[in-house]
This record gives C-alpha cells, sequence and structure tokens, in this order.
C-alpha cells in the first residue's frame, strides 16, 4: 500500500521522508555582498516601528529640495502616450548634457554621451562593455559598495590597493598599481570626488593615472556624479581634461545628487570611445530605454539657476564643518576633512563597527533616538580593513547633525562599557 500526504510517503507501514529537490542558485549571487549602506534597514525599520527617532547618516540622500525647475516639468507633463524614448535618451537631453559639460571645460558632443537609469547602470554597462569576465580592474579603496557588486555582475575582478585613513585616502603610490597590472588587467576605477571618502584627486594624482593609463593602454572608468562639491580652491579635474587618453576615458553621472534626484533613476556614459558607445548600445538597446519621466525632469533641471547650485554648496560646506568638528570632539573618533562629495570616513573607538552600527538600531536609544551609520568594512574588499571605521553622509540639516551626533557620543560610551 503506498499513501502520500505533504512532504511524507507511507509504504506497507514504513514512513519515508520525502525531502524535495530545490534547483541551486547562482554563485554569483553567493558571492555579491550586501550592500553595506542598506543591510541594516530591516533593524532600522524595526526600530522605527517602536516609535524611536533614526537619523539616517548611513546613505547619500540629500534633505535638500529638488530644484523648482525639475519639479515644475514634472507637474506641466502633457501627454497621452508616456512612450518608450530612444535607448540612448532622449536627444534634446543630451544636447543640454553637451553644454552643461562644457561649463566644466569638458568638450563632447551629443554623440559622446548615453543615458543610463541611474549612474549604477552607467558603471555596470561600461564595465559590460569594456571587459570580458576575467578580465581585471584596479580600484583604489575604501570604494564605492557597488562596484564590487557592479564586477560581480558583469564577470570582472576587482584588484584593490589600500588607501588609508591616516592619510586622508590620497590616491596611493602608482607603485602599488603597477604591481597589479598583469595581462588581464583592463582598466582603473576611480571616483573623484570620491565616495564614500570625500577625498578630491588633484592634479598631480590625475596626471600620474594619465601616465599609467597611457603606458599600458588601460581603461579609465572616471566616476564624477560629485563635480559640483568641491572644497578645495584647487580646480576640479576630471579624467576628460587630462591629455593623451581622450580614448581610453569612459566618464560615469548621474543627476541624483547634484540636483537631489536621486528617485528618478538618470545618469550617462559619456566617451569618445566609438567603439565602447557601439558596445554600451547594445545593452541599453536590450533594456529598452530609460526612464522617460526622469529625462524630462532632469532635462529641466539642466535650466537651475547658478543660486540654487551656490546655496546647495554653502550648505555642504557648513554641514562638513559641523559634522566633521563634532566627530573630532568625541573621545576616540577621528575623521579627516572631506575636499568633496558630502561623505566622510571616520575612525571609531570600537573593535567592529558592524557590530556597533547594528548595536545602535538594536539595544540603544538616546531620549528616544538613535543613529544610522555605514560600517566602513564593506567598502573595502581586503579582509580587515575598516573595522573600525563608518561611512557617515553629511546629507542632514545642522539641528538634525547635532542630535546625531549626539546621540553617537552617548552610544559610543554606552557601548564601551557594556
Amino acid at each position: 500500500m503506498r499513501l502520500q500526504k505533504e512532504n511524507a510517503i507511507v509504504i506497507f507501514n514504513t514512513l519515508y521522508i520525502y525531502i524535495p529537490k530545490m534547483p541551486t542558485i547562482s554563485e554569483r549571487g553567493i558571492t555579491m555582498p550586501p550592500s553595506p549602506i542598506r543591510k541594516l534597514v530591516p533593524l532600522a525599520n524595526k526600530a522605527k516601528a517602536n516609535g524611536v527617532k533614526v537619523y539616517h547618516l548611513n546613505i547619500g540622500q540629500p534633505d535638500l529640495p529638488t530644484p523648482a525647475a525639475g519639479l515644475q516639468a514634472l507637474k506641466q507633463i502633457d501627454r497621452t502616450v508616456l512612450e518608450y524614448s530612444p535607448s540612448e535618451g532622449i536627444r534634446s537631453f543630451r544636447e543640454k548634457l553637451a553644454g552643461y559639460y562644457a561649463r566644466f571645460n569638458i568638450n563632447v558632443g551629443v554623440e559622446d554621451i548615453i543615458v543610463t537609469t541611474g549612474g549604477s547602470e552607467a558603471v555596470l554597462f561600461s564595465l559590460m562593455a569594456c571587459l570580458d569576465p576575467g578580465d581585471e580592474i584596479i580600484v583604489p579603496e575604501p570604494a564605492y559598495a557597488n562596484y564590487m557588486a557592479f564586477a560581480i555582475s558583469s564577470g570582472a575582478v576587482i584588484r584593490t590597493i589600500p588607501s588609508t585613513i591616516d592619510e586622508g585616502f590620497a590616491l596611493p603610490s602608482i607603485d602599488k598599481f603597477e604591481e597589479l597590472i598583469g595581462p588581464r588587467t583592463k582598466g582603473i576605477l576611480i571616483c573623484n570626488p570620491n565616495n564614500p571618502t570625500g577625498y578630491l584627486y588633484t592634479r598631480s594624482e590625475m596626471n600620474r593615472l594619465r601616465d599609467l593609463v597611457e603606458k599600458y593602454d588601460l581603461f579609465l572608468f572616471s566616476d564624477e556624479v560629485y563635480r559640483e562639491f568641491c572644497y578645495t580652491g584647487a580646480p576640479y579635474i576630471s579624467a576628460f581634461h587630462l591629455k593623451g587618453i581622450e580614448e581610453n576615458v569612459v566618464l560615469i553621472d548621474s543627476v541624483s545628487k547634484r540636483y537631489s534626484e536621486c528617485g528618478i533613476r538618470i545618469g550617462a556614459i559619456i566617451t569618445k570611445n566609438v567603439q565602447v558607445r557601439d558596445n554600451v548600445m547594445k545593452w541599453c538597446q536590450a533594456r529598452l530605454s530609460p526612464p522617460l519621466i526622469g529625462q524630462i525632469i532632469a532635462e529641466a533641471s539642466l535650466d537651475t539657476p547658478e543660486e540654487y547650485m551656490l546655496d546647495v554648496y554653502n550648505e555642504y560646506v557648513e554641514r562638513r564643518n559641523f559634522l566633521v568638528d563634532g566627530i573630532n570632539r568625541i573621545p576616540g573618533c577621528y575623521s579627516p576633512i572631506p575636499m568633496g562629495a558630502f561623505y566622510t570616513v571616520a575612525r571609531l573607538p570600537v573593535d567592529d563597527a558592524d557590530e556597533f552600527c547594528a548595536w545602535c538600531l538594536s539595544d540603544f536609544r538616546h531620549e528616544g533616538q538613535t543613529v544610522m551609520l555605514a560600517p566602513a568594512s564593506g567598502f573595502y574588499t581586503t579582509p580587515g580593513l575598516g573595522k573600525d571605521q563608518v561611512r557617515i553622509a553629511y546629507v542632514l540639516k545642522k539641528e538634525d547633525l547635532a542630535r546625531a551626533l549626539e546621540a553617537l557620543a552617548h552610544a559610543l560610551e554606552a557601548y564601551n562599557r557594556r
């Protein structure tokens, strides 16, 4: 007699437990690291559900208003069909982008620009267009965590060179880069101004990278989404300002940060290399088109008055100064002064910043408030680095930063006397 009930089978009064087989998931997915920026979100959501005020310093989501020109364009959309846009993006938007780049002495034409679904897709498509599985790119670390995810997605291998907090996260020695260059090395990836450190590469550092790229005929992938936020008297140096490697440069851009438009998901790839553009377009066509509504908003935002950008710039300078000064007043804490973007990597008096950041959300409360930080270990690939560091985004108004710093100081004191 054979009877089957749910996951058990009875054959001649003998019970056999039936365990159904499951398909195996991909090694790529297993290898994919969790986001250090978002992995603690469940803990934050639970804290907020319990009435706790959480100060989000973990993510680069500005609280500053989106430009009025962009919001007005959204309100005035008058279409009967929300159609696909061209795979490379709306031409009028790309024409205005070329004019925008010209203001920074980045001389490109409309055909050099491909619109993407955020800067994230720009990085991913650039790697997929330029690298085969197993090819290598060199990245100074700490680095934007999703670079690792995009490399895994494209089958590329990231080779990292550590920069140090005690040197302000300056570009490592070029000799260190050359030590990693081998037959599978295809490029170097930088973020300038840098996320997560806020470091701004100098002209001398950029020229050394240029010489290296030229010597070994490498791609230079340059993520420059924070170009508006450079807090030094020295000029901003784009990869496109480097003479002699114009065909090697692949520039990554996004409107998310400069216009506080993270949610419209509009980025761009800019390159004069026709072969790269042709390859990128194949993936662009496969995903059909970048967001239509986002492009409409982003195009209108390019008409934003300079007063808006100046106000935003000045606000970030004040927030940076306030935050860094506050961090360095907390016993055992240290942050260098970031010269760009709106992040800093700070050293805390803890053995395990991942554990501390989770504890702040799960166990710690100060007057019904706590702080959410991004553990810096997720921005490194070298094991053990960044264990006592966090990335902090100064994207909140100073009043909130003050309360967040107060919570952080109390959290460190309570954590270390447990």
